[in-house]
């Protein structure tokens, strides 16, 4: 495992904050804000803390909230360079056999990524998951077992995934603080709720087979705020969403799963939201793809890259709370060596009060450095050499 040496500045930010040291105590009082649901688990998206949550990690059936992975690791290849938006897909015969919610893709038909990501996040497209999915990981088992590694990589112990999409099967299981954890790295694009955030839409505009999208999260046209992120039903599962809402500067999550009847399902969330906006308040500190530092790259064809956030980064307050001064540290790696990949973690930053880690966040290159070659590195040695004999 690679070492962290301390670097640049460990300042106090004059930003008068305070973290509340009793959120999860005092929210254990308020299991009446929702009933009728099997589990359910309200977030606040930059810091992650937990506001309010009720058998929050009782595995169960997902249904199309799996979706939310399926996305995950689509706008992870885009940001990666893997797959652009304009890029034509390919429906192969399988992924146009899925049954369930789907946007009707025939064999050999072809749609851009920015469409195929409408199908999915406004018409929870099964057909254009699993398409989405064979051109990523060359097949929907390679897919699935990608999603897998990104749930470990997120360090979700009660989840596993055996489809893109959510269809019944055994052994296909998440829980609601699982899902408020993928909710939380799909937010990380913020292109992703120019999608989800879509109450109704076309595909196949200018032809004869125009297709109307509407988004079953109908909170997105009814609740000010909500642009996300992903409902869910089948029979075994019932009812289920995770939705997002931003309102003065914060971002929240609400998961539940398991309620009898979808308009049940939108009071439920309605209560946990109104409940968030209503107590908490964020105050924003860095915004996502911000640079922080520089990290230093060995044999590399530069010699450096750019120590950006991987997020937003945010402080969380009880509304009227006073505040207090709170530190920052950036750590960034030592002993970094080409290749580095983009989006890849070269340091972190925390912030701390009283001497305690309040937060902490990566920071990930902002560009690719590849390995240099032997004329470069020649070059280098012989201009140390050079410069140590004047």
């Amino acid at each position: 495992m690679k070492r962290f040496v301390s670097f640049i500045v460990t300042s106090f930010l004059l930003i008068s904050l305070w973290i509340p040291s009793a959120f999860a105590a005092e929210e254990k009082k308020s299991t009446d804000i929702i009933n009728d649901v099997r589990s359910a688990v309200l977030i606040e998206r930059d810091t992650g803390t937990v506001l309010y949550e009720k058998n929050s990690n009782q595995e169960l059936p997902p249904a199309s909230m799996t979706k939310i992975m399926t996305m995950l690791l689509i706008m992870e290849a885009i940001d990666k360079g893997k797959l652009s938006w304009n890029e034509k897909i390919r429906t192969s015969e399988y992924a146009a056999s899925m049954g369930g919610s789907q946007i009707f893709l025939e064999p050999g038909e072809e749609m851009t990524t920015k469409e195929m990501l409408k199908g999915i996040a406004i018409g929870s497209g099964n057909d254009a998951s699993v398409a989405m999915a064979e051109r990523i990981a060359g097949s929907e088992d390679a897919f699935v077992d990608m999603m897998n590694a990104k749930a470990k990589e997120l360090g979700l112990k009660h989840t596993h995934f055996k489809n893109t999409t959510g269809l019944p099967v055994s052994g296909h299981y998440s829980t609601a603080a699982d899902m408020a954890v993928m909710a939380k790295e799909l937010l990380k694009y913020e292109d992703i709720t120019k999608f989800t955030g879509l109450y109704e839409a076309y595909l196949r505009e200018n032809t004869d087979k125009k297709f109307w999208l509407v988004n079953t999260n109908k909170l997105v046209r009814f609740y000010p705020g909500v642009d996300g992120l992903k409902t869910g039903f089948t029979a075994e599962a019932k009812y289920c969403l995770t939705a997002t809402a931003q309102k003065d500067g914060m971002r929240v999550i609400a998961v539940v799963f398991g309620a009898p009847t979808s308009k049940e399902r939108n009071a439920q969330v309605t209560k946990l939201l109104n409940y968030a906006f209503a107590q908490y308040q964020t105050h924003p500190m860095f915004k996502r793809s911000q640079t922080i530092g520089l990290a230093k790259i060995s044999k590399g064809k530069e010699k450096n890259v750019e120590a950006v956030t991987s997020e937003p980064i945010s402080i969380l307050t009880k509304k009227g709370e006073k505040t207090q001064d709170v530190k920052q540290k950036v750590i960034i790696q030592k002993n970094l060596k080409a290749p580095i990949n983009k989006g890849d973690q070269v340091g972190k930053i925390e912030l701390i009060k009283n001497g305690k880690v309040i937060l902490e966040s990566p920071l990930v290159a902002n560009r690719s450095v590849k390995e240099a070659g032997w004329w470069t590195l020649y070059k280098r040695a012989f201009g140390m050499f050079t410069k140590s004999g004047k």
